[in-house]
């Protein structure tokens, strides 16, 4: 069994840019071994002036081959994600994971599901339309243009619904846009994009009575819930803390929809 706190050298298996800025990576890593749709790896660079990690989410799990997919965006010039989108087969990335906690699977078991994910928050979601079984699911995808990256994937494991801001593809707008011009409803929401995106997605569900899983989105530093770096509000009091948090990288980053404030 692999220790999620052990930090490993992951090995690149390959790597490709699949649209503008955005790149997929495959890497065989021991973390494969326990992962699970929608929690996410600490990807270190190996530039010793970059001492944090970058959480990156979780895209693809392939335990037969001990390999674990993420899909990224490289964010400027010099950031670790321009380093991690530099490196070839056969390099080395330090990592620590799985961390966080996922999706909550048999929740959606004989219902109607929405799967939502926007922006750099599409990835997580092929995984989870992956291992989600004997349920209906409608995907509801947000890009930003017609570089629908991962759609095809999508189109494999349920029916697919896409928004774009500039209208180029599907619904002009964004994902709720997509789900009222579809007449589209669900038992049951599964969610990782822009806090934005998620707030619109929460307030929704809670007016509708729909039972709702968000993915929250945040900077974090250690990833394993020390440094209290990305804490997010929530209803009750955090045992850690005594306080009104709760941490993204430790107690989520999935969370249901009432158990916090975004």
């Amino acid at each position: 069994m692999a220790d999620n706190r052990r930090k490993e050298n992951a090995v690149v298996i390959s790597q490709e840019m699949i649209a503008d800025g955005i790149f997929s990576m495959w890497l065989r890593t021991e973390a494969a071994e326990t992962a699970k749709p929608g929690q996410f790896i600490s990807m270190y660079t190996n530039d010793g002036t970059k001492l944090l990690p970058r959480p990156i989410s979780i895209c693809e799990i392939n335990k037969e081959e001990g390999a674990l997919r993420v899909v990224y965006r490289v964010t400027g010039e010099n950031t670790g994600t321009k380093q991690f989108s530099e490196a070839k087969a056969g390099d080395t990335i330090p990592v620590i994971g799985p961390l966080g906690n996922g999706f909550p699977l048999e929740k959606a078991e004989g219902k109607k599901a929405f799967l939502m994910g926007g922006g750099i928050g599409v990835p997580p979601i092929l995984e989870l339309s992956k291992q989600l079984k004997n349920c209906e699911k409608q995907i509801v995808m947000g890009y930003r243009d017609e570089h629908t990256f991962l759609k095809s994937q999508f189109e494999e494991n349920g029916s697919v619904y896409i928004s774009t801001e500039d209208g180029s593809v599907g619904t002009k707008g964004n994902v709720m846009d997509a789900i009222r011009e579809n007449g589209l409803n669900a038992d049951i929401i599964y969610a990782c994009g822009p806090t934005p995106m998620l707030r619109a997605i929460k307030n929704y569900a809670e007016e509708n009575g729909i039972e709702c899983y968000i993915s929250l989105e945040e900077r974090m530093a250690c990833g394993i819930g020390a440094c209290l770096a990305c804490v997010c509000k929530s209803k009750e009091k955090d045992h850690h803390t005594n306080v009104n948090n709760k941490r993204i990288c430790k107690d989520g980053p999935v969370f249901l929809s009432t158990e916090v404030e975004i």
